[in-house]
């Protein structure tokens, strides 16, 4: 990133490849549509372009892109007016094996139906945060930037969706 931030928008590119399937992830787990989360991955660089003279060779980048990455998906359901409270977690599979019986098969699928319902029903910031830190597995000292708080805070909001996602979990199972 420092030499697209000294003008060498060649290793654009390069960053875009290695962070698209990441950024498409992300997007996609918070709105569950192929062509508005590409749209939306394209986006993000072009503001990474724009906003180049911003990054500081002291952050991480990964944490910069995911900033911008937020500021992109609410900025997008700002100006659509939609309400982007729904997830869609591609990323929960059950490893299968050739040894499980159909019934368990079949918990599994349902298990995986009941997440992605409870899922959609927290609020925004907490699926947020939740996608961060357990979907693109970022460290919360990296997520207290994104956010904009402390690492403990970060930890502590984490801590409070996921328990409030297992809540939800629960009573949809019962």
């Amino acid at each position: 990133m420092l030499k697209v931030k000294t003008g060498d928008t060649g290793k654009l590119g390069l960053l875009y490849e290695r962070y698209k399937k990441r950024l498409f992830g992300f997007f996609y787990q918070m709105n569950h549509d192929v062509k508005v989360s590409e749209d939306l991955v394209q986006n993000v660089f072009v503001r990474v372009l724009k906003y180049k003279h911003s990054y500081r060779e002291d952050s991480q980048f990964i944490t910069w892109l995911f900033c911008i990455a937020r500021n992109v998906n609410f900025d997008h359901y700002k100006k659509y007016k939609k309400d982007y409270h729904t997830v869609e977690l591609q990323n929960i599979h059950e490893k299968k094996s050739e040894n499980h019986e159909p019934d368990e098969q079949l918990i599994a699928n349902e298990n995986t139906i009941l997440l992605k319902r409870a899922m959609n029903r927290l609020p925004t910031e907490k699926q947020e945060i939740l996608l961060l830190s357990k979907f693109q597995e970022l460290k919360y000292k990296e997520i207290a930037v994104i956010l904009g708080c402390t690492e403990v805070a970060a930890r502590t909001k984490a801590h409070r969706a996921l328990s409030e996602l297992k809540e939800i979990f629960i009573g949809l199972r019962n």
